[in-house]
């Protein structure tokens, strides 16, 4: 349990370092430092969880832990709304004010004061919040010591992600967003003049987006809609060559010897020509618009109707590559999760 926690508030320190949304001088100093504190911590957690059975100390010590994390995740989640809000808020001020009278726009004129004094507000509330948090954590962090945790290579630079397949096991549920994905992926012949749309898959990880995905690219209306399909695992770290010639050997069957990107799109810009085709982007990571830009383009050269389809857990992925056509996938009904467990637990033994 706690493990996955720290594992997602990892993921969400990394991105809040990479925005350039800033709160007060010195705060992103404490992200680093907390971001460290969580690193050193989620190398012995398999051990902690191990022991906390039968150690008391142990369960106590990674009580304080969850703690912390969950007042984290709550601060975490208090920041992005509020950052959020404020971005759409500016926004729609923006463009009221560029259509507006001029009686209107003087009316206007207050209002990034109280955006101003708001956001110095918020950002006071998170720098204190965050450095009693990181003082609590250090101190949690020292304290692994004395247990004598054994470490393990399961730090997050270290997690190698299962890879997927286009094959789908025995599934549970989604089948309305299962309709819903293939609906869009066989209609119409792309929107706004784009040769190819591309559709976002988000949920949490463990949710079933691979799964989802899976669904729709063996559908039997999405196989006779397609002239070729191909299934990339992406992960992280986001590996152009490496995805570029996943793509290259989903097209021809054959795998390419250069390592020259330019190369390689050349040669999916070539393969995908008068071809409507249907590519599957598993698990992505990157956030690098530029680099996503530069995937993409090769592709726009195949046939009108083209999809590219997408799963991650990050909504700023999904932003990028498509929101207006995003899928947010949920958690299972209580039926469904049932039937799963059954199927885990008993291996298809009666329910009795």
């Amino acid at each position: 349990m706690a493990e996955a926690l720290i594992s997602v508030l990892l993921e969400q320190l990394a991105s809040i370092i990479q925005q350039e949304v800033r709160l007060v001088v010195g705060v992103k100093k404490e992200v680093v430092k907390l971001t460290s504190n969580f690193k050193d911590i989620e190398v012995v957690l398999e051990n902690a969880e191990e022991r906390q059975v039968k150690e008391v100390d142990v369960r106590q010590w990674l009580e304080r832990l969850k703690d912390v994390s969950y007042e984290m995740d709550d601060v975490l989640d208090k920041w992005s709304t509020e950052i959020l809000k404020q971005h759409i808020q500016k926004q729609e001020a923006g463009n009221a004010s560029s259509t507006s009278t001029t009686k209107k726009v003087c009316f206007c004129i207050p209002a990034p004061w109280f955006w101003f004094g708001r956001q110095v507000v918020l950002r006071h509330d998170i720098a204190v919040k965050i450095k009693e948090l990181n003082e609590r954590l250090a101190l949690i962090a020292s304290e692994r010591q004395k247990y004598d945790f054994q470490s393990t290579k399961r730090g997050i630079e270290q997690i190698k992600r299962q890879k997927s397949s286009s094959f789908v096991d025995k599934t549970f549920g989604r089948v309305d967003k299962k309709d819903k994905v293939v609906e869009k992926l066989v209609s119409g012949n792309g929107q706004g003049g784009a040769t190819c749309l591309v559709i976002p898959i988000i949920g949490m990880g463990g949710i079933g987006k691979t799964t989802l995905a899976q669904l729709a690219y063996n559908d039997e209306k999405v196989q006779a809609h397609f002239n070729t399909r191909i299934w990339v695992c992406v992960s992280d770290p986001f590996d152009e060559i490496k995805i570029a010639k996943a793509i290259i050997e989903g097209l021809t069957k054959e795998t390419p010897a250069s390592n020259e990107l330019q190369t390689l799109k050349s040669i999916i810009h070539e393969s995908v020509k008068g071809k409507k085709f249907l590519l599957v982007l598993d698990d992505v990571w990157n956030q690098d618009y530029g680099k996503w830009e530069q995937l993409k383009l090769p592709l726009q050269n195949g046939a009108v109707g083209s999809r590219i389809l997408v799963t991650t857990r990050k909504e700023e992925v999904a932003r990028m590559v498509g929101a207006q056509h995003m899928v947010n996938l949920e958690v299972l009904s209580e039926e469904n999760c049932w039937a799963l467990f059954y199927h885990i637990a008993l291996v298809d033994r009666e329910k009795k």
